[in-house]
């Protein structure tokens, strides 16, 4: 078969971009039956791109991961000149890798739309702040289910909210999972890089780290609040928030400003430390180093920073709004994201104990170890195969 796929979101930093890349490229690798095309509207980054996929640039006049943002819209200059381009009647089938970056399609071929998750549809509010931007996501949204021959998301919880949330038969969406990148492991001998000692981490100090983007349905204000709770109590007073998340670039709705605020009113700004984007290689020496990361949102689609630190050997808390307690098990604390007083008492539990600290390493560990992408790929094609065209 001739595959054709919207890799419009390769370029993109975040999780949507992070997985787009592994997936697919895990699965160009292991798919040796069928050919693929990647359809891209901008060319950087795409020296990374699978060896084994052809690349077809479609021109626009901003690429997608610039205009689909909190604040934008793709024109429909670019959203057409896309769409022609999948519309190729030489294509067998189509592959959206997210809801995000989907454009109408007019083809032959048969489509699999993946969504991730539905936190815009259970907070737009607070991922869509402007109403035209919460109906144009939604037409989106309710376009790509209507073509979609098979819906695909990244985890069981997000298949129960997915078949709830649109009123969909189970049957029509499927499970291809994630997993961390193999750079995010244990390193012997751990050690911050300079630039991480520069922004003035210590290696000696208890850190709590969180990594993402500033959404407000990743309930920091409740973070920021249970740290400074923590941070007046004299057993605690070593201990350091670092904040890693791009924050200036930001094409999402962010409300670092008030997270920034909050840190500065609660008089911990000395202790809360904000690094913007890392690169991978500093957030593994990161989370190597770290004692717990937190992920207290109010609803996660997967959670994969909470397993890219559960493969660092990094104890993580984080939200019960989330498929983490059955991805990482005992490797992890869950809390219940509208209950701020239990976000604290579990910091205090992991950050009071190394042997806590160590057994939810331990577990963390094998939890993130049995996921990989060549599984979340072999599904995929599992997939694939059961929408091949019926030859006459």
């Amino acid at each position: 078969m001739r595959i054709g796929v919207d890799a419009t979101c390769w370029q993109n930093n975040r999780g949507y971009g992070r997985h787009a890349r592994a997936l697919l490229s895990a699965l160009t690798r292991l798919d040796t039956e069928n050919r693929y095309t990647f359809f891209l509207d901008a060319p950087e980054g795409t020296e990374a791109l699978p060896p084994r996929a052809e690349a077809r640039f479609v021109r626009a006049v901003a690429p997608a991961t610039v205009a689909a943002s909190a604040n934008g819209h793709r024109s429909l200059g670019d959203m057409w000149q896309m769409s022609r381009a999948l519309s190729d009647p030489d294509l067998d089938l189509l592959l959206f890798p997210t809801i995000y970056s989907y454009v109408p399609v007019f083809g032959r071929a048969r489509k699999i739309v993946m969504i991730h998750d539905v936190i815009a549809e259970t907070y737009p509010q607070l991922t869509l702040p402007h109403p035209l931007q919460r109906l144009f996501w939604r037409a989106k949204v309710a376009l790509g289910r209507r073509q979609a021959d098979a819906i695909v998301t990244v985890s069981e919880y997000s298949r129960q909210g997915i078949a709830r949330r649109f009123k969909l038969a189970p049957e029509r969406v499927f499970v291809v999972g994630e997993a961390n990148d193999p750079v995010f492991r244990r390193l012997p001998g751990a050690r911050l890089t300079p630039r991480l000692a520069a922004l003035g981490i210590h290696i000696d100090r208890r850190s709590i780290i969180y990594v993402g983007g500033f959404s407000p349905h990743k309930n920091l204000e409740a973070l920021v609040a249970a740290f400074a709770g923590l941070a007046t109590r004299p057993a605690f007073s070593d201990i350091r928030l670092i904040m890693v998340g791009e924050y200036e670039k930001e094409v999402f709705h962010s409300y670092f400003s008030v997270i920034k605020r909050q840190v500065e009113e609660q008089g911990i700004a000395d202790r809360v430390i904000f690094t913007g984007f890392l690169p991978d290689e500093e957030l593994v020496a990161l989370l190597n180093c770290a004692t717990a990361l937190a992920l207290p949102s109010l609803i996660e689609g997967f959670g994969l920073p909470a397993v890219e630190a559960a493969a660092c050997g990094c104890p993580v808390i984080a939200t019960k709004a989330s498929p983490l307690p059955g991805l990482l098990g005992d490797g992890g604390i869950y809390i219940d994201p509208h209950n701020p007083v239990e976000l604290e008492e579990a910091l205090v539990r992991v950050l009071g104990s190394e042997s806590l600290q160590r057994s939810m390493r331990e577990a963390g560990l094998a939890a993130a170890g049995r996921l990989t992408w060549d599984a979340a790929a072999q599904q995929m094609m599992a997939l694939i195969q059961k929408l091949r065209p019926v030859k006459k």
